[in-house]
């Protein structure tokens, strides 16, 4: 294990813990009740052993292909692997083989696609639904207006525990405009949680380097962070 890699990840990753505890003590909040997910896409498999022996759990992935090569290192390490992009139906059931989680539920048939595969599985996968709340057509996720009619067609697939939402902030510098697309987010949240009793709906996930403070002190309780951890990623991967 590089020694100087696992030193930095440690030094960062308790920066973002006490940046956490300040916005929670500002708010009220328990700042146990964060989930970190770490973000290591583009980065190599041992970056990934290495975070999980730094006090990281949960780890973030968004391309089926590299999670393959990073899967056996988080099971290996007893980490929880999260998928958090865009899901396309002909990668559904290695996403099944692989994740523990998926947040990027966007669409009716990817969900039905998914739960198919998971039932043939054996599997059940905790699920979340993405919703797009800032309108850009970059992003995927149910339009906020769309959101409890797809939940609604969803819920009740086998495959698939629902428990919550995701979603990913509008790319502005408009502090006042992240905002709200969060508070919509969370609203909806509620929303889902009072017409949904019987579901298990406990993660907002929400906020990612650049905007996870304003995202907890909307109400997220699942941050998704990659640079703040690890650096500048490599994009040419």
């Amino acid at each position: 294990m590089d020694v100087e890699l696992k030193e930095q990840i440690e030094e960062n990753y308790e920066y973002v813990r006490q940046t956490i505890r300040e916005v929670c003590g500002r708010c009220g909040r328990d700042p146990e009740d964060i989930t970190i997910v770490a973000v290591t896409k583009t980065h190599p498999p041992e970056l990934v052993e290495t975070a999980l022996g730094s006090g990281i759990n949960h780890i973030g992935e968004n391309k089926i292909q590299e999670a393959e090569d990073k899967a056996g290192t988080v099971k290996q390490n007893n980490g929880t692997f999260h998928f958090i992009g865009h899901l396309q139906t002909n990668k559904a059931k290695k996403a099944v083989e692989i994740f523990d989680m998926v947040q990027s539920i966007d669409s009716v048939k990817i969900a039905r696609r998914l739960s198919d595969k998971c039932v043939e599985a054996g599997k059940v996968m905790d699920s979340l639904v993405q919703v797009n709340c800032s309108g850009e057509e970059s992003k995927f996720g149910f339009p906020p207006d769309k959101l409890l009619e797809a939940v609604e067609e969803i819920k009740d697939l086998r495959g698939l525990n629902i428990q919550g939402l995701m979603t990913i902030g509008p790319f502005v510098d408009d502090e006042n405009q992240i905002r709200d697309d969060f508070s919509r987010t969370r609203e909806l949240y509620e929303q889902m949680r009072g017409r949904y009793p019987q579901l298990d709906i406990k993660h907002l996930s929400m906020g990612m380097t650049n905007d996870y403070a304003i995202a907890i002190e909307e109400g997220s309780n699942m941050v998704r962070l990659g640079t703040v951890l690890f650096g500048p990623r490599n994009v040419n991967k």
